[in-house]
């Protein structure tokens, strides 16, 4: 094995049982409020969002059709200001029917933009190609686009509180709306929109639409090149992740999430320099400090416990079935929320099992992680400067747990100086015959994190020059990584 990866047991107990392992890391014991307000239900046969504002502030009304949306001015406008943003980005040229070609269809999609204290901050209309009708290898090649992984922005926002360096967000006006198409695709005139006297005609698109299959693709490459000649240089333990150091030692990270771009380093100049060029090359919205990339608002009778003590899902457990697209939505949300809510990681991973047939139980209990969030609300992570830049590591497991297929559950997380910065509850492969057996292979996956971790500090410039302890509560299972050769 490496050196370097070490079990040990936890300060309370006999630390005389730490060995190495492998290089740089090592193994310890762990150690919907309800209100209400007075609304006139009045019939009336058109009613505008502006109206409904006024009467309910909790009611966002979306129009779900062009008719529905043509009869609202501030739609029209949003419309409006859609297609004055494709014709002055270049995306499209009005062309003749091509013969024999393909021609993709598209439609309008309506959208309420929210502040984050729930006030609307504007309508947008979006124009979107049906790009369940492309045809592969006739209007599109690749589609693959890498996007950042969570850990990797969670290890950034780290490091950024350890070294006390400030934190900043762009967000990219039409990204999609960028990317240079190497196909030659057509759509159809947007309803609503048709030029008088060319109807027959067509727009052959020079750049993406919002669907089409190979839209990420090609904003990814867009971006990829611009940061090359920018002298971004990707960093090889992540496809999205970029970095720039000048003379003097200063330092610049970026990292991409389609097109929400956040960056920090301790150089005010290049921090400059970078946001000064972004915005004379693209259209972008200067987000200043990053206060909020990701979030979640649920309304309910809130509970303390996050699931009932004792309680265990199954696939078939005898109840009617529940909605099964309801319950998607509330697991989906969930599992979006885990970017910043590291305790209600088990119990969404959990109930992620159960996405096909739920009954009645799973959705009683993916409606009580909702009350619980709601009891939580003001809980976070907190990453304090200043503190020491030792990757610690936490890892621990449950035996036979699944009544389904009696499969263990692995989990762990990390810490950089104080918060939490990188976890998961992850469902074991294989059948764990002892639990020695389940806490070893736990730990063998919070090793394989803590390797990868150990590669993205390094190319951050933070080296772990000395092992990385992993707290692991199984003394049987320190011992057979100690001597795994009769095991």
């Amino acid at each position: 094995m490496d050196e370097g990866i070490t079990l040990q047991n936890e300060p309370s107990q006999s630390l005389d049982t730490q060995t190495q392992i492998d290089e740089g890391t090592t193994l310890q014991d762990e150690g919907i409020s309800e209100s209400s307000q007075a609304i006139d239900h009045t019939p009336k046969k058109w009613r505008s969002v502006n109206e409904i504002m006024a009467q309910c502030n909790m009611c966002i009304v979306e129009p779900e059709s062009f008719e529905e949306a043509n009869l609202d001015k501030s739609w029209r406008n949003a419309m409006k200001a859609e297609l004055e943003m494709i014709e002055k980005n270049n995306t499209w040229t009005l062309v003749d029917r091509p013969f024999g070609k393909p021609i993709i269809d598209v439609k309008w999609v309506y959208k309420t933009k929210l502040n984050l204290d729930g006030s609307v901050q504007k309508n947008r209309a979006r124009l979107v190609a049906k790009g369940y009708s492309q045809k592969p290898g006739i209007d599109y090649n690749e589609t693959f686009a890498p996007v950042a992984r969570l850990d990797t922005i969670r290890t950034l926002i780290a490091l950024a509180a350890l070294k006390e360096w400030n934190l900043y967000q762009l967000d990219v006006k039409f990204a999609f709306l960028s990317g240079v198409l190497k196909e030659e695709v057509y759509v159809e005139q947007p309803q609503g929109f048709v030029k008088e006297n060319e109807e027959i005609k067509v727009y052959k698109l020079n750049k993406a639409l919002y669907e089409l299959k190979q839209a990420p693709r090609v904003w990814y490459d867009e971006i990829d090149s611009y940061f090359n000649k920018a002298g971004l240089k990707k960093i090889p333990s992540e496809a999205t992740l970029y970095g720039k150091t000048s003379e003097d030692s200063g330092i610049l990270i970026v990292s991409l999430y389609v097109d929400d771009i956040v960056y920090t380093g301790n150089c005010p100049k290049l921090l400059g320099e970078f946001k000064t060029d972004m915005m004379q090359h693209y259209e972008m919205t200067d987000l200043g400090l990053l206060y909020h990339f990701i979030g979640m608002g649920v309304d309910c009778k809130s509970v303390v416990t996050l699931l009932v003590v004792n309680e265990r899902l199954c696939k078939e457990d005898g109840n009617e079935a529940a909605n099964e697209s309801e319950y998607r939505q509330i697991v989906g949300s969930l599992l979006y929320l885990t970017a910043t809510r590291l305790d209600i990681m088990f119990a969404s991973s959990l109930l992620a099992r159960f996405m096909h047939n739920p009954t009645r139980k799973h959705i009683g209990t993916a409606k009580r992680v909702l009350r619980y969030i709601q009891g939580t609300i003001d809980f976070g992570i907190e990453f304090i400067k200043g503190k020491t830049n030792t990757l610690i590591g936490y890892c621990d497991s449950n035996w036979a747990r699944s009544e389904d297929d009696r499969r263990s559950t692995s989990g762990y997380a990390f810490t950089l100086g104080y918060g939490m910065f990188s976890w998961a509850s992850i469902k074991q492969n294989t059948v764990a015959l002892s639990i020695v057996e389940e806490e070893f292979e736990s730990a063998a996956e919070a090793t394989s994190q803590a390797k990868w971790l150990r590669f993205v500090l390094e190319d951050f410039g933070e080296e772990q020059v000395e092992g990385t302890p992993i707290l692991c509560d199984k003394t049987s299972a320190i011992a057979m990584a100690k001597n795994p050769v009769f095991h």
